[in-house]
């Protein structure tokens, strides 16, 4: 909400000074320094993401009271939700080679039972670098070029004798996230099947192996998001991909595309001016 308001604040003094629409713009004509990646490499950016990263936040919205079958009436569920969206982080993991995000599924929280009463499903995810960069860019940085009261320090320098550290030490704007829309669909492995699927899960979850389905504590199975929309946005709009992807593109990607690219902040030493060169291994 914040950055909001900056990006409203700047609006103004940005067209008192005249600035270039390759400031603000997704136009890959504009963009002389950088090439704009096509849908299908943001679409091999996001399917890495996918891949590395836990956790996704997991909207649903809520059914109308007379679609609510009452089922886990400890909830203690208000009045007045009907049609109103949540999200809530999850658990997630990349098990199969379509696109498709697996989840474990536990049949008490709030997205699973708002699902099977018929809410659709989006899950929005972030690439949330590994190692800080070693070098910084902020929003300020990029329009100090045309803005000259910007680049002094008042409002172009980090506070000093902080004591809090700084929780997301990278410009979070200018790296990829994207959202998967789609529906829930049950996924009934046979035995075999069964353990590599909780093998993979597992790997990235170690503490899911207490939840997984047969278990004592909760009632749980395996789910897969069956993507039908995918909504990316690569991060600042003069040098990445923002829009729509193809599904075709989304589902045609292959584990040797997104294994042949690093993204940013995997390996130390990175720089956020180069955030949005993807590097190819």
């Amino acid at each position: 909400m914040k950055f909001s308001y900056a990006i409203a604040g700047l609006a103004a003094p940005a067209h008192a000074f005249d600035l270039p629409d390759i400031v603000f713009s997704n136009n890959a004509e504009a963009a002389t320094e950088h090439r704009i990646p096509s849908s299908f490499e943001s679409a091999v950016i996001a399917r890495r993401v996918l891949h590395l990263t836990k956790l996704a936040t997991l909207s649903t919205i809520f059914p109308s009271s007379t679609r609510y079958d009452g089922a886990h009436d400890a909830e203690i569920r208000p009045p007045g939700l009907d049609g109103i969206p949540i999200g809530l982080m999850d658990y997630v993991a990349d098990c199969e080679d379509e696109g498709n995000p697996t989840i474990l599924e536990i049949k008490i929280a709030t997205t699973f039972k708002n699902a099977r009463a018929g809410s659709n499903i989006t899950l929005s995810m972030n690439w949330v670098p590994p190692y800080p960069p070693s070098r910084r860019i902020s929003l300020l940085s990029r329009l100090s070029a045309y803005v000259p009261f910007l680049a002094s320090s008042e409002y172009n320098t980090p506070a000093e004798d902080s004591r809090v550290p700084d929780t997301v030490p990278y410009s979070a704007a200018n790296l990829p996230r994207f959202s998967l829309i789609g529906y829930l669909e049950d996924v009934d492995p046979n035995p075999v099947s069964a353990v590599k699927l909780a093998a993979c899960f597992t790997s990235k979850h170690p503490d899911s192996k207490y939840w997984l389905p047969g278990n004592v504590i909760h009632e749980s199975q395996w789910s897969r998001l069956v993507v039908t929309k995918v909504y990316f946005i690569g991060g600042f709009g003069d040098r990445a991909y923002i829009g729509w992807i193809p599904l075709e593109e989304w589902h045609a990607v292959k584990r040797s595309d997104w294994e042949a690219i690093k993204l940013p902040g995997e390996e130390k030493g990175w720089s956020e001016w180069s955030a949005n060169q993807i590097v190819d291994l």
